[in-house]
């Protein structure tokens, strides 16, 4: 066995193992101090512990600072990522934690009747997430050349670390939070996008990217097997917000934003769909019968398309949310791997 390749699913496991464990404690937790919302698509709507993205958070923690701790201590010449990789891991990390914690005061924030949480103020998020794109823009992570289709190769210097940084951080975070609300639904999504760009980066040798994807999708998997219908507990703003600083990270530093703008097209069509609805309708919709039913008439949310027949269960709903982002995903493969 090729050992420094070794390393990397040593961290997936210890990633996998974390959440595994940690997820049933943290279920008993939340359940011990009241942090608990309804789950709006089951009849009765029954309470469920909120912020799931807490022991992923860890997982993941723990997965990165094991790799770098490995290469740190036990230094292997043919490693793939020493040096300036090694810096970039740890700015990726410190970033997509800062956004794990943003998501966790959000998800503190619960409204009285436990429907929801109530979250932060519209403008509060951006303005927060922004301080975590901070690590990516001193380290000047990413690549100044970026190549567009038909313009060509612009060199943006400075600006790139300054500005598109930040642009992209608070976009994704924002962006992935928009399209949740059902039983393993944004689990299930991220185990697709951040895998398929994860897989995408390793062909292309991103190795850092490839890497911070992998460990991404153990922490993934264990959580999944908690948060798949019916969930035993949700995976609230803590992950959605995570979730999203992961794809920005991947990107960024794998020099993969093309394949990730592609990965994340049901989002910006979510997006507009929200916008439709004056970002004040919800995705999910209510249980009867087994069934799900859309609150609208009209389709503010891309699972609208389903719930408004009342024909498909919320597991059925999901399965079509994870098609529709494999489809996508999938869609990378045809980007011309021409890099800078």
């Amino acid at each position: 066995m090729y050992i420094p390749y070794l390393i990397p699913f040593i961290c997936f496991l210890i990633s996998f193992l974390v959440v595994f464990f940690l997820t049933k404690w943290f279920i008993n937790y939340f359940n011990s101090i009241g942090l608990v919302v309804k789950d709006m698509n089951k009849e009765g709507t029954p309470l469920i512990p909120l912020s799931g993205g807490l022991p992923v958070m860890a997982g993941l923690f723990m997965g990165l600072m094991s790799f770098i701790f490995i290469r740190t201590y036990f230094p292997v010449e043919e490693s793939v990522i020493n040096g300036n990789g090694l810096t970039s891991l740890f700015a990726a990390s410190t970033t997509i934690l800062i956004i794990g914690i943003i998501g966790f005061i959000d998800d503190l924030i619960i409204k009285k009747d436990k429907e929801t949480s109530a979250g932060l103020k519209q403008w509060q998020k951006p303005f927060l997430t922004l301080f975590a794109a901070i690590p990516l823009v001193v380290i000047n992570s990413g690549f100044e050349l970026v190549n567009f289709p038909i313009i060509g190769t612009i060199n943006f210097g400075f600006f790139y670390a300054l500005i598109f940084i930040p642009i992209g951080v608070i976009g994704a975070s924002n962006m992935v939070n928009m399209l949740a609300g059902f039983n393993g639904m944004e689990t299930g999504m991220g185990i697709i996008y951040i895998g398929m760009l994860g897989l995408y980066a390793f062909v292309n040798e991103r190795y850092v990217a490839a890497l911070i994807a992998l460990i991404t999708v153990g922490a993934l998997l264990a959580f999944y097997l908690y948060n798949k219908y019916p969930a035993k507990i949700l995976p609230g703003d803590s992950l959605t917000y995570l979730l999203g600083a992961v794809l920005a990270t991947i990107a960024i530093v794998g020099n993969i934003e093309r394949a990730a703008l592609v990965a994340s097209i049901p989002f910006f069509v979510e997006f507009f769909l929200k916008l439709r609805g004056k970002f004040k309708k919800q995705s999910y919709g209510y249980g009867k019968d087994e069934k799900l039913y859309s609150n609208y008439s009209k389709i503010y949310s891309i699972p609208h398309i389903f719930t408004r027949t009342g024909k498909f269960t919320e597991k059925q709903v999901v399965f079509f949310m994870i098609l529709i982002e494999l489809f996508f995903s999938s869609l990378i493969w045809f980007i011309p791997t021409r890099f800078v």
